[in-house]
């Protein structure tokens, strides 16, 4: 068991107030020592105790009696009410758990896809279906309150001749009136907390139940009941799906016209506002504080529908407001508009400078005409946001098997050079007859067989997403957030059976930098320069390069993708556009779409560790590149050549986002050299700027001394953690990326 966290644990933060340096040293310890949680067992014996009614309307009067039963918190500082803790220890159910969607499923994988646990043996895939990563129309609860989202769902209740639409609206009316009870709750405790109140405390408290009287029950009217209606559905949200990566999505968007109001009339200043946000940052972070990974995103800036940017002050406000927490919930991200005002750019530059390694920067140039490409109207793609690291989701118009699966595709051209054996344990596949790479006599015939064997691989994750989609549809309740997903109400479904407006999957090819890499050390080496023959280089590969050490020489000499060589560039342009055919023509089960998501999360050492040797030099087990940014070893150019590299590949068919690293050299990135880097980024196509900028040197500290480094924050690959509790493995992949200095 971790020892309990004090309060000398905590180091103290600038530029704080002092009711929020209060909240936050408080916050953090009860963050890193939650309380139990009975959820579950509460959810378990409610499932029992309605075993008699129809199974939709069982399933949520299960939710509802444990959402009712969640704790009420009052703590002091807080202007915010409400809490729940995801981390703390969770009270064992004794049977199964009623809304186990997934061991149901896994006969029927094992049944109709037998090739898939060969899949999951060689480490080419992941044997998942994720849940998570959206967001939701929490706006809609703004603008109407629970009450009136409450009359919408009786009417249409009252008036449904459709049996399925009649027991999804049933079952949202059940969880919205849980919703209102738990409120209820703590209205109760905020009066008897004032009878008892000390002068100083008394108007903090009569605020509070001010906020709680309203909202979430009735329309916000001002930035403060916005802000605490928000905050509020997204506790009871989070609890009904509780899964990583679900988030807020564009909350300057929705919340700027509550301030802009609030300002003109004098009810509020930014400073106050800045308070406010600042608070709900904390708050946000003490429920999930233990997880890093977690990842629940903050999206600011951006376009409107039209193409007009959408910054405001309030985009600028939660930028500023984050960058001194030192603290990686929520994810806050920038989204620049195709004309972004100066002053916006100048902020994304300081935050990725002084920002502890968290930014991310979006370019809507780029993403909004990927996503119209893949079929989605652009008033929907306008309004994108990342679903937690930055799988690219239209605010709450998406099922959530958004970051449902990877694959490894180096790992299919080492299958496709050995003729189905894997390099690290001499396993065979037995689902394909693939011949070694001696039986071919040409280069294209070669990759033909790679791109076959990789169709045959991604269509079986595909299928396998979309039986997990239909157990998720039957045995997964998530109607209070199908209540704010868009056309679920008109359809009469829940998310995951048909009522999302875009039923879509999205899934992660990993290493497609290390795969064209290794392609073309294959055509250059064998085919066309004849630096060796294939069976030499098969030898070679299989003994690790163990007496061929001047083979692996020149294959490590080869150009590689990231120096703005052409024949390498286009190599990995060519993978990359297989891969996405592959995706592009694959229908789910409502006729979605299976869009790649490319980034690297924590999987660079893992997904590297299962490869053998490889064609361009390295020895087994070697970390494989982040997302598409060249592989360390190839940007020996420069990062303007690097960019060029990446910036050439068609982005535009990677419609869930194309993710790139750029860790700079601190002493050399300079702010105007970092602004110049940022806009040709921006200007060349590039979807998501990432990188770090903390010294090596201080990384190897933090490895020899990690009590002294508690709160040092990397970007890890999408998101961002504390690089001591990161493992080694991914420690040192961090450690050994290229840092830029030129």
């Amino acid at each position: 068991m971790k020892p309990r966290k004090t309060m000398t644990d905590y180091t103290t933060h600038v530029n704080l107030t002092p009711r929020i340096a209060r909240l936050l040293h408080a916050s953090r310890l009860r963050g890193d020592n939650p309380p139990p949680t009975t959820f579950d067992l509460d959810c378990y014996n409610a499932y029992a105790q309605f075993a008699d009614l129809p199974l939709r309307e069982r399933q949520a009067r299960a939710l509802a009696t444990a959402i009712v039963a969640l704790p009420v918190y009052l703590f002091p500082n807080e202007c915010l009410t409400g809490m729940i803790y995801h981390l703390g220890y969770n009270h064992e159910i004794v049977g199964p758990h009623p809304f186990d969607w997934a061991k149901p499923v896994m006969p029927r994988v094992e049944a109709e896809l037998p090739q898939n646990a060969e899949l999951v043996a060689m480490k080419l895939c992941t044997d998942n279906a994720i849940p998570g990563h959206i967001t939701w129309h929490w706006d809609w609860l703004l603008e109407k309150g629970v009450t009136g989202m409450l009359g919408d769902y009786r009417n249409a209740l009252d008036a449904s001749q459709d049996v399925q639409a009649a027991e999804y609206f049933q079952a949202v009316i059940i969880i919205l009136e849980a919703m209102l009870h738990w409120n209820d709750r703590h209205i109760t405790a905020l009066e008897a907390a004032l009878t008892t109140a000390p002068d100083v405390e008394r108007a903090r408290l009569e605020a509070q139940l001010a906020l709680c009287r309203c909202v979430p029950a009735h329309p916000a009217r001002t930035f403060r009941e916005a802000v605490q209606s928000f905050y509020f559905q997204y506790l009871v949200v989070m609890r009904e799906n509780p899964y990583g990566g679900n988030g807020p999505g564009r909350f300057d968007y929705f919340l700027w016209p509550y301030l802009e109001r609030d300002l003109a009339a004098g009810i509020i200043t930014l400073e106050e506002a800045y308070d406010l946000i600042q608070e709900l940052y904390i708050r946000i972070h003490e429920r999930i504080q233990r997880s890093d990974g977690w990842v629940e995103t903050i999206v600011v800036g951006g376009s409107h529908p039209d193409g007009s940017s959408a910054v405001n002050p309030l985009s600028h406000l939660m930028v500023q407001a984050f960058i001194p927490l030192e603290q990686t919930h929520p994810a806050v991200y920038v989204r620049m508009p195709e004309h972004p005002p100066a002053e916006f750019v100048d902020l994304a530059v300081r935050y990725l400078l002084t920002g502890h390694n968290r930014a991310q920067i979006l370019n809507d140039r780029a993403i909004i005409p990927a996503m119209t490409r893949y079929g989605m109207p652009r008033e929907d793609a306008a309004m994108y946001t990342c679903g937690g690291c930055m799988e690219i989701v239209p605010q709450g118009m998406n099922s959530d098997l958004l970051f449902a699966a990877t694959h490894n595709v180096p790992k299919t051209v080492e299958i496709t050079l050995t003729g189905g054996e894997c390099l690290r344990t001499g396993q065979r596949l037995s689902a394909s007859d693939l011949p070694p790479l001696t039986a071919f006599t040409t280069f294209d015939a070669l990759y033909e067989a790679f791109s076959t064997e990789l169709a045959r691989e991604l269509h079986t994750i595909f299928r396998r997403l979309d039986l997990f989609s239909e157990g998720m549809a039957q045995m997964r309740p998530a109607y209070l957030v199908s209540s704010m997903i868009a056309d679920c109400f008109a359809r009469g479904r829940e998310m995951h059976d048909g009522g999302a407006r875009h039923h879509d999957y999205g899934a992660t090819p990993l290493g497609v930098p290390n795969a064209g890499d290794a392609l073309y050390a294959v055509k250059r080496a064998v085919f066309d320069d004849r630096l060796c023959t294939a069976e030499e280089l098969l030898a070679a590969l299989h003994a690790n390069f163990t007496g061929y050490e001047v083979l692996r020489a020149a294959l490590g000499a080869l150009p590689k993708f990231g120096q703005q060589h052409a024949e390498a560039d286009a190599m990995t342009r060519r993978v990359l556009t297989t891969v996405c055919g592959i995706y592009d023509e694959y229908r789910n089960r409502w006729g979605g779409r299976v869009k790649p998501i490319i980034f690297t999360f924590l999987w660079a050492p893992e997904a590297g560790d299962a490869l053998g040797a490889t064609a361009y030099g390295d020895l087994a087990g070697v970390p494989i590149a982040q997302g598409l940014t060249p592989q360390s070893q190839a940007m020996v150019e420069g990062i303007t050549a690097a960019i060029g590299s990446h910036t050439s590949l068609p982005l535009e068919l990677v419609a869930g986002a194309a993710s790139s690293m750029w860790d700079l050299d601190a002493a050399w990135a300079t702010p105007e050299i970092v602004h110049a880097i940022v806009v040709g980024f921006l200007r060349l196509g590039g979807q998501i700027f990432q990188g770090n900028t903390t010294d090596v040197a201080e990384l190897r500290q933090a490895q020899a001394h990690p009590e002294d480094y508690r709160n040092l924050v990397v970007r890890v690959g999408g998101f961002s953690a504390h690089f001591t509790s990161l493992t080694p493995a991914v420690q040192e992949d961090i450690i050994q990326r290229y840092r830029h200095r030129q």
